[in-house]
């Protein structure tokens, strides 16, 4: 069994899309640029904030706008971003579970950094022994630089490594960093997306998440 497991964030173990939407619509408000529906934040996210943002702006993305933008998403996020953001049903547990068995867990995902540090101190730091989210000194994913560098956090290997994620991003990421890839389908894209990406192995609840993970 792999004992490195590698977690996206956004969409695979924390659902914060409710609150994504909101400071996303709270910033294009601000602004006076149209709002996005609830769906259309879904389709955006898994790049970092800057390509959410691009996006949500569609044709008013200029760099002016995008910056300001920007600075006003990441505010209102840092605020709002634990309003109505939880764990998806069963995660919390089989994240204990796997680190009973002896493995080694780490989130990384293109979410900024500081907002991922917050929402791991607050939801996954009895779990999860590292976390890294989108800085200056890596490129994101679907570069491999994070997922090696959270690796060398925790003492693992790629071989010894699978990684979970919920988008097409987090297949590819897999890819290029070398190690098996499990989807899960309860995230911000749907299953038809995940195949066309290339995904091998899609689980649909937390608990065949172990499973799969032992049949690597």
């Amino acid at each position: 069994m792999k004992t490195a497991i590698i977690l996206d964030l956004d969409g695979t173990i924390l659902n914060t899309l409710d609150d994504l939407c909101d400071s996303v619509n709270a910033a294009l408000s601000k602004g006076g640029f149209p709002l996005r529906t609830l769906d259309e934040v879904r389709n955006f996210v898994g790049n970092g904030a800057k390509n959410l943002i691009i996006r949500s702006l569609g044709d008013n993305a200029d760099d002016e706008n995008t910056e300001k933008t920007l600075a006003d998403f990441k505010a209102h996020y840092e605020t709002n971003k634990t309003n109505k953001t939880a764990p998806y049903a069963g995660m919390l547990e089989v994240l204990a579970t796997l680190k009973a068995r002896g493995c080694k867990l780490a989130i990384v995902s293109n979410k900024h950094d500081d907002a991922v540090q917050g929402l791991y101190n607050q939801f996954f730091k009895e779990t999860c022994d590292f976390a890294l989210g989108n800085c200056d000194f890596l490129p994101k994913k679907p570069a491999p630089d994070m997922i090696h560098y959270a690796l060398e956090k925790i003492g693992k290997t790629v071989e010894d490594a699978v990684y979970i994620g919920d988008s097409e991003v987090d297949v590819t990421t897999a890819k290029n960093s070398g190690m098996p890839c499990i989807s899960v389908s309860w995230g911000f894209r749907d299953v038809d997306i995940l195949k066309e990406a290339g995904a091998d192995v899609i689980v649909n609840t937390a608990d065949e998440l172990i499973t799969a993970i032992e049949n690597l």
